[in-house]
């Protein structure tokens, strides 16, 4: 089992013709993704040729749904088309789009968020690295050399503490149902939450662990959820334990405000819902082993 994507999902590629949609394109489809259309303006009817099939090029999302039967969307454009393009794969009908692109404006996100919440999409990003199902589909920048199938589910705010995680994972024999890159800006197509009710309802992962940060109260608010929802075990790690007070670290939301979004309120939240909290992101597989 997997949750989000599976060999099953179709995939459309938003910017397929520009410098990081052709390279990761190729790289989802040698990993075995089903990708089954691209969408630049202004190009179709043309292909896009990888090393094991040809792709059709649409105008639109409509047109590629259309014609194809995409169920999701992966959007390698720049900032200021990135949230059209969300709302053009919306209005198409794709139940998942994952945006990669980062410096989108808060206020358009905000937008963004409300136009979503009275469809049926969901939103994964934006500003992430995508989600990865080991074995059956890769959509989005997630290295798929480090991942193993198995039964350890992650959801991750950081797209690098991700790829080190689960590489650290792999390395140890320790395979993956998905790993989930949620991103780390202000406004989120899908929180923690969202990501940690699907593992909860998923027969094969048998355990997960949660990369959070400093910044915001998402933490807390899994937490809250962890203790009152999930059987399954939580191991946890928060990244900026050293940052100070109103100093931004990385991700556009990772910023602490007086004593809103530390570190220590994150993880004593954590503990006393009976997440283990590694020290440090080493740590994190030993306490996995442990369990």
């Amino acid at each position: 089992m997997s949750i989000l994507v599976d060999k099953n999902t179709r995939l459309v590629v938003q910017g397929i013709t520009g410098r990081e949609g052709s390279f990761h394109t190729q790289q989802m489809v040698a990993f075995g993704t089903n990708v089954v259309a691209g969408v630049t303006p202004g190009k179709g009817g043309q292909w896009f040729e990888t090393d094991s099939q040809k792709i059709p090029i649409f105008d639109s999302v409509k047109k590629a749904v259309e014609a194809t039967g995409a169920n999701a969307s992966v959007i390698f454009v720049p900032a200021r088309f990135a949230t059209d393009a969300i709302y053009e794969a919306s209005d198409a009908g794709i139940p998942l789009v994952v945006c990669l692109t980062e410096y989108i404006p808060v206020l358009d996100m905000i937008e963004v968020r409300s136009y979503l919440d009275s469809k049926q999409t969901r939103l994964l990003g934006p500003n992430c690295p995508g989600l990865i199902t080991p074995g059956q589909c890769k959509v989005g920048i997630i290295p798929g050399s480090i991942v193993k199938p198995g039964n350890v589910g992650v959801v991750s705010k950081s797209g690098t503490l991700t790829y080190e995680v689960v590489y650290a994972l792999t390395e140890r024999g320790i395979g993956q149902s998905t790993c989930v890159g949620i991103g780390g800006d202000p406004i989120q197509g899908t929180d923690f939450i969202d990501v940690l009710q699907m593992f909860e309802e998923d027969p094969e992962t048998e355990q997960v662990i949660m990369i959070g940060e400093i910044g915001g109260n998402a933490e807390e608010k899994a937490a809250a959820y962890i203790a009152q929802h999930m059987s399954k075990r939580v191991t946890s790690f928060i990244a900026g334990r050293t940052a100070p007070p109103g100093r931004r670290m990385g991700h556009a939301g990772a910023i602490v405000e007086g004593r809103s979004g530390t570190a220590e309120s994150k993880i004593k939240a954590l503990n006393d819902a009976g997440v283990r909290v590694a020290d440090n992101p080493d740590n994190i597989v030993d306490l996995v082993m442990s369990s």
